[in-house]
């Protein structure tokens, strides 16, 4: 069920057992990606594994009722993205009350477990905060966990970068349309090979630009759907 599209009623009737969240990001990815990558993505897998929850596709899962995706959050923690046209943030204090808050509207319709589906990294510190506060909140039964996908691809791990080939390949999938192709080598040719700019374990780049000129990290020409 997608919370936004349901009607009050149909959430009142439903039998619930978890909601996913879907947080993201709006901030330049290349020449070739948009600005919402991190947000189309960790809808996909949102609703993803919505659709796969309580099948046979989850091993180890005792379901009776349904899962809910929630409206995503489209604006996240990413001023380290500021100098590519377009990229939106907020500070970490007001990320992590949104959130939180928002997220706690749940229980008091009795959905009390939550699953924030991030697609962003620069999310990553604030939600598991979130997760915890949200579980401690003594004032609810909810429990949450955060869940950021490209931490869960095992072996292709190494091809996450920034609009890379992993990135890439997860829009080539969901959304093929939205990929710039005839910008997809430009994207290759003016990004990074690696994130940062390490010294002695440090990173000293505080910001995207300092290491890459467009907003790429990796070789987006690499990801297939």
């Amino acid at each position: 069920m997608r919370l936004a599209d349901a009607t009050w009623t149909d959430v009142r009737d439903a039998d619930v057992d978890v909601a996913f969240l879907p947080v993201g990001s709006t901030e330049g990815h290349g020449p070739h990606a948009p600005l919402g990558t991190d947000t189309l993505n960790a809808v996909a897998v949102a609703e993803a594994g919505a659709a796969a929850y309580g099948t046979d596709e989850v091993d180890g899962m005792d379901a009776d009722g349904e899962a809910l995706v929630g409206p995503p959050i489209p604006v996240g923690v990413a001023e380290e993205h500021r100098r590519f046209d377009g990229t939106m943030w907020v500070s970490p204090d007001t990320f992590r009350a949104y959130v939180r808050e928002a997220a706690a509207s749940l229980p008091a319709h009795g959905i009390d477990r939550v699953v924030f589906v991030n697609g962003h990294g620069g999310n990553v510190d604030a939600l598991a905060e979130v997760a915890r506060r949200f579980s401690r909140d003594p004032t609810h039964e909810g429990y949450a966990v955060a869940f950021t996908w490209f931490d869960a691809v095992g072996e292709h791990g190494s091809d996450m970068g920034h609009a890379g080939p992993l990135e890439t390949a997860m829009l080539r999938a969901e959304h093929p349309e939205m990929v710039r192709e005839d910008r997809v080598e430009a994207a290759r040719d003016g990004g990074a090979d690696h994130w940062g700019e390490w010294v002695s374990g440090v990173n000293l780049a505080h910001d995207s630009h300092e290491f890459t000129d467009n907003g790429v990290v990796g070789d987006p020409t690499a990801g297939d759907a």
